[in-house]
């Protein structure tokens, strides 16, 4: 099926409009693939789209539930961020670790210690870190690399990429849902450009705030400077 694909896949106005001339759960799941693995890829115009199809019951993705749009978006965003993931862990990894050990990594001031400190932290740490960057454009894609190299524990990296993946799914879900209620065919996709554009400036918001309190976590008074 995906030789059906158009050449222009990466005009997001042709793709739309093919993928709502072609949506059903095995392209929401692969495209999702896609979009969370290393491969840049919109999931803007693969869920709200399919949302939009299975709430009004037309074209394609007409026999489509927009619960298990979500799931299979999902699902496909899990294997993504796994592909991402083995990727970090088989290739990054002892590229970072060689690094270390070598001299130009001691004259940036880094050496195996400091790795093995900061793989400690992304361990502790790295759960919320997970959840969170699965909501913040641009960082979606790249959170999995982190926790790959940190060879996070597989239980935790997938429950919380499931989460965070299965949040930002329903809010793309929402979206389309709410479109479909309101807006014709011929204007959805200038619709959800529109209003794609309020997600990323949520996300870029979640991310200043993410930032900011660790930063404030990491340089506000300990409990024991406080008793002295």
């Amino acid at each position: 099926m995906l030789d059906m694909i158009p050449l222009a896949i990466f005009d997001a106005s042709q793709f739309f409009n093919w993928f709502v001339e072609n949506a059903n759960y095995w392209f929401v799941f692969v495209f999702m693939v896609i979009e969370s693995s290393f491969i840049p890829f919109p999931s803007e115009v693969i869920v709200p789209p399919a949302a939009y199809l299975a709430c009004t019951n037309t074209g394609a993705g007409s026999d489509m539930n927009i619960y298990m749009v979500v799931v299979m978006a999902t699902l496909g965003a899990l294997v993504g961020a796994f592909v991402n993931y083995y990727l970090a862990l088989w290739i990054g990894r002892p590229v970072v670790y060689r690094f270390a050990d070598s001299r130009l990594g001691h004259a940036c001031l880094i050496n195996r210690e400091k790795v093995d400190k900061a793989e400690r932290y992304f361990d502790d740490h790295g759960a919320i870190s997970t959840f969170i960057g699965r909501l913040i454009p641009a960082i979606r894609q790249l959170i999995s690399i982190p926790a790959g190299i940190s060879k996070m524990n597989v239980g935790k990296f997938a429950i919380f990429t499931t989460l965070g993946a299965m949040v930002w799914n329903t809010v793309l879900a929402a979206l389309g849902y709410w479109l479909s209620r309101t807006v014709s065919p011929d204007d959805l996709f200038n619709k959800v450009e529109e209003y794609n554009k309020y997600l990323t400036w949520a996300g870029y918001g979640i991310a200043v705030i993410c930032v900011g309190y660790i930063v404030w976590n990491a340089f506000k008074p300990r409990k024991e400077q406080l008793s002295k």
